[in-house]
């Protein structure tokens, strides 16, 4: 570490600004931002007036000697040999906007969250460089933590009051600020949140919370942001065998890993069992991530797992993931809408609870003018192409099957609904797997094929 990092309290301090170009204006506005009182110095108000800069006390370049009176900080953010001497002699420290050789500071990459604030920074060798590391920090920061430190704040002196002990504090404080209390917060109820924190000052419950995320299709660049951060932060995962590897990859080294995968025909974990080791888990004071493949709610078994976490008196939150329906059709480049050929799109599973094909609605499936989707069809291929063509839809309707959408191994094969079973076995396709049945189909066929039955095998 070549500089040691600070944060200075500026609020009410002068600041010296040299320059009237945007690289000053910018400075200035993040002085401001941070309650500074920003003096700045300049030849030509032209640029400053025009970006409306306010806050700041301006005035012409020749009265820097005064301006430097009192100042805390100096920012020099034009080619200025002479105001840098000046800055020089009055012994403010100083910074110099790309010369780093020049400065005493410099001036990182920020993250303002409120009360929480990340700063980056390079050595001044590459502001770029810092720029980009404060992106990929920006993703990983939940938008309202800075309400959660808000919050702690407020309960800081009510907190060290109930507790002296500093141990007992501090282990009270790692439990609200990974727990309910701080999803409440993330959620935008602070009300909540605050109620969370005093009631477990109160009654330490000593129990953690349950997690139902959806893991997307498979690419680990379409999980969400909150899913990330989960992963992350667990202690324990329950995943299913349809979550990637990639995507486990991400999990939290130190955390407990535990496949409760189905595959057809066989349940290595039963539905009841694994509500169980959710709430076992939670009761004893674990954060507790159920990682399902797609979206947990679109034949995902999420809400059969809500049901029973929630009746067990153990909090629950359920994040969202794409659903491998959107996830396939969007790899492929095929609409499930589309003006022309589809003013409705319907989401049915190929498999019921108890086995076979499930009772649905074919004569409605079976309207043109939609597409059809089935998750889970491709061992029940054969019934659901007749049940379809019996209620009316036509044989000749175009037809796609995606294997392991997203995923480097992904195949895609394409035909018409009369031929949907040959094709699934001519192609070797096991799942998992999406049927996309409608028009809309037809936009994405390999130009070049002589015949809808063609196969694309999409490598990475």
């Amino acid at each position: 570490m070549r500089q040691f990092p600070a944060f200075f309290n500026l609020t009410g301090q002068r600041v010296v600004v040299v320059g009237s170009g945007e690289e000053a204006v910018r400075k200035v506005r993040l002085l401001v931002t941070a309650g500074a009182l920003p003096v700045i110095l300049v030849r030509s108000t032209v640029i400053l007036e025009r970006a409306e800069v306010t806050g700041c006390d301006l005035q012409p370049i020749y009265r820097l000697p005064e301006a430097l009176k009192g100042a805390r900080l100096a920012i020099v953010a034009e080619d200025n040999p002479e105001a840098i001497a000046t800055i020089r002699a009055a012994g403010v420290p100083l910074n110099v906007v790309d010369r780093p050789e020049l400065c005493d500071f410099t001036v990182p990459s920020i993250i303002d969250r409120g009360d929480v604030v990340a700063a980056i920074g390079t050595n001044g060798t590459s502001p770029v460089l810092a720029k980009a590391i404060r992106e990929k920090l920006e993703a990983l920061l939940p938008a309202r933590i800075g309400d959660l430190a808000a919050l702690a704040g407020r309960m800081r002196d009510t907190v060290k009051a109930a507790l002296p002990d500093f141990g007992a504090r501090r282990r009270f404080w790692e439990r609200t600020l990974t727990g309910r209390a701080a999803e409440l917060a993330y959620a935008g109820d602070l009300a909540g949140a605050e109620a969370e924190m005093t009631s477990e000052l109160a009654a330490p419950s000593g129990q953690g919370v349950v997690h139902i995320v959806g893991a997307g299709p498979g690419d680990p660049e379409l999980l969400t942001l909150k899913a990330l951060r989960l992963i992350q932060e667990a202690d324990i995962v329950y995943y299913d065998r349809l979550v990637s590897d990639d995507i486990l990859s991400l999990i939290r080294r130190d955390a407990d890993r535990v496949s409760v995968g189905k595959s057809k025909g066989n349940h290595s974990v039963p539905q009841d069992q694994i509500h169980e080791l959710l709430i076992r888990s939670a009761q004893d004071g674990k954060r507790v991530v159920r990682l399902k493949g797609g979206d947990p709610f679109i034949f995902g078994r999420g809400g059969e797992e809500l049901d029973a976490v929630e009746a067990a008196g153990v909090t629950a939150f359920v994040v969202p993931g794409i659903s491998s329906a959107l996830g396939c059709a969007a790899s492929a480049g095929i609409p499930l809408t589309h003006r022309d050929h589809a003013q409705a799109v319907t989401f049915v599973t190929g498999h019921a609870k108890a086995g076979g094909v499930p009772d649905l609605d074919w004569p409605s499936l079976a309207r043109r003018g939609q597409t059809v989707t089935v998750y889970m069809g491709v061992g029940t291929a054969a019934a659901i192409t007749e049940k379809l063509i019996e209620a009316g839809r036509a044989p000749q309707t175009p037809v796609a099957v995606i294997e392991n959408g997203t995923r480097p191994n992904e195949i895609r094969a394409y035909g018409m609904l009369d031929e949907l079973p040959r094709l699934i076995e001519v192609h070797g396709i096991k799942g998992p797997a999406l049927l996309i049945i409608g028009e809309v189909t037809a936009l994405r066929v390999p130009r070049a094929a002589a015949s809808l039955s063609t196969e694309e095998v999409v490598t990475a």
